[in-house]
């Protein structure tokens, strides 16, 4: 295993990390098995969240026990900062530690929610507060909006950015890697395998370490993931031109027909949130988390079945995708019972 130094934070991180959503679907003694086996085959970085139903109890169980060969990193949809002191408590109760290396703002994707995180009573308070009573020891922000996490750097405290980065999505990446890299922000990249879409996973993953990244998090739920994933580490990061073809046939099989999740076809005049739908159905699909995704799907505000057809969200979309169309199919998934 590889290890690179994540920014200013100096945390030394493998650079396969483990994404935590996965997890959820197997048990606590089959996740007990391949978090150990990560372990053993050298990955320090475990990347979960408060909104990942047990995904901090099942890594847990095991993390708690081999602390010292871990680097366990959290995050909470938390946006003021009473709710995140209350999360921070949370996560270090379910992971059963004493303290978190990263804690990280999830999902930021609007100027609304960095002016609350950032501004009076906002959730960077309680995590500066946790920082200084040594609950956590670093913080960071994810999202998949390059523009906001480029406009949320601007905040000095951020010691690590986390988004999506793969062979398919590569547009609107360049500035906040560029910026990360002059601030000597760690740069953690989260669905490497374009959600499941991109199946020559080593391939994938040596694209993306050819970059200046810290590690990437490919999300594992059993021990063959693990070994397979791990073993990329092994080698070198430099593309030969077969490699660079065999992944570009790929990404031109898959297309474009996808959603990126850059949120343009927002807002929706029936408050449909599309991304997100688009979101749980990656879910459902390509990760097989049916019924949290069914159930995740249940709690939006609105559906599809709320969709009046209008069409503005196709006009805005910028990979003129037939959004109205995958909203239907999509919609014959989540509903499914």
């Amino acid at each position: 295993m590889k290890y690179r130094q994540l920014g200013k934070s100096g945390i030394k991180v493998s650079v396969i990390g483990f994404g935590g959503i996965p997890i959820q679907r197997i048990s606590y003694k089959e996740a007990e098995k391949v978090v150990n086996k990560a372990l053993d085959m050298g990955i320090n970085f475990f990347d979960t969240a408060r909104g990942y139903t047990d995904s901090e109890a099942k890594l847990g169980q095991v993390l708690k026990k081999r602390r010292s060969e871990s680097i366990i990193a959290t995050k909470s949809m938390a946006r003021s900062r009473e709710e995140m002191s209350s999360d921070i408590k949370l996560s270090l109760e379910t992971l059963g530690v004493d303290y978190i290396d990263l804690y990280q703002l999830h999902n930021v994707k609007d100027q609304a929610a960095l002016e609350k995180v950032f501004g009076p009573g906002g959730a960077m308070e309680a995590l500066q507060e946790a920082r200084k009573d040594g609950l956590i020891k670093h913080i960071g922000i994810t999202g998949h909006i390059p523009g906001i996490l480029v406009e949320a750097l601007k905040n000095e405290e951020l010691e690590t950015v986390q988004f999506p980065f793969n062979a398919v999505e590569v547009d609107g990446s360049s500035e906040l890697m560029k910026l990360a890299e002059k601030q000597n922000v760690g740069l953690i990249i989260m669905k490497p395998l374009a959600g499941g879409a991109l199946t020559n996973t080593s391939l994938a993953l040596k694209f993306i370490l050819s970059h200046p990244v810290g590690t990437v998090i490919p999300g594992m739920d059993s021990e063959e993931q693990v070994e397979k994933n791990a073993a990329v580490a092994d080698g070198e990061f430099e593309f030969s031109e077969e490699e660079k073809k065999i992944l570009a046939e790929e990404t031109e099989k898959l297309g474009t027909s996808f959603c990126r999740r850059c949120e343009y076809c927002q807002p929706c005049p029936q408050n449909v949130n599309i991304p997100m739908i688009f979101l749980l159905d990656g879910y459902y699909t390509r990760y097989d988390l049916k019924s949290w995704a069914n159930e995740r799907y249940k709690t939006l505000p609105a559906r599809i079945e709320d969709c009046v057809q209008c069409g503005q969200c196709e006009e805005k979309c910028p990979y003129d995708l037939p959004i109205r169309k995958m909203l239907i199919d999509a919609g014959k998934r989540l509903t499914a019972q």
